[in-house]
């Protein structure tokens, strides 16, 4: 059932040393082509990177949350061309955790690594660096790069009971304060 996935679901950040199988890479990668996106403009593009090194120099992209990713055996990276949908954030956002569903449907783990709006150093942009290493041209925006691999670490489902039930709301809001 699609909620237990859901439940189920957890960020990895340690990845076994084995490569994600072809074939199973290639499943999340058409899942991603299915994610739904605003009149169908489809702005989003993915660059799958399997290159240890190439992982390694995106693992840098920025300061804190990303080092994990030079661990994972394949990456998945979230670019958009702008011009092609005022949505282009929520097209790629939605494709992103399509990314990540299809790849726990798979038995494999994953981890979002945020880039749009981040920094490398300084006044460098996250996006701007991973576009140099990976010569993405000018008109696209970086939005994520989804790390994705055999998980190394156990993590225990989301419990029912722990949802946080106030923030749902029937026919208006209801102020819980």
């Amino acid at each position: 059932m699609f909620f237990d996935l859901l439940k189920e679901r957890r960020s990895i950040r340690k990845y076994e040393e084995r490569d994600v199988e072809k074939e199973k890479e290639d499943i999340i990668l058409k899942s991603a082509l299915l994610a739904p996106s605003s009149r169908s403009r489809r702005p989003w593009e993915f660059i799958a990177v399997t290159d240890r090194e190439v992982l390694k120099k995106l693992s840098m992209c920025r300061e804190h949350s990303s080092a994990f990713l030079k661990e994972a055996p394949l990456g998945i990276v979230v670019i958009a061309n702008p011009d092609a949908c005022d949505v282009w954030i929520e097209d790629c956002s939605i494709a992103s955790i399509v990314i990540q569903l299809s790849a726990h449907s798979l038995g494999l783990g994953s981890c979002w690594v945020q880039v749009r709006e981040r920094f490398y150093k300084d006044d460098i942009k996250a996006g701007d660096y991973i576009k140099d290493i990976l010569n993405v041209p000018d008109k696209y925006v970086v939005e994520s790069i989804i790390a994705i691999g055999y998980p190394d670490e156990k993590k225990s489902a989301h419990d029912e009971k722990e949802l946080a039930y106030e923030k749902i709301h029937f026919n208006e809001y209801e102020s819980n304060e």
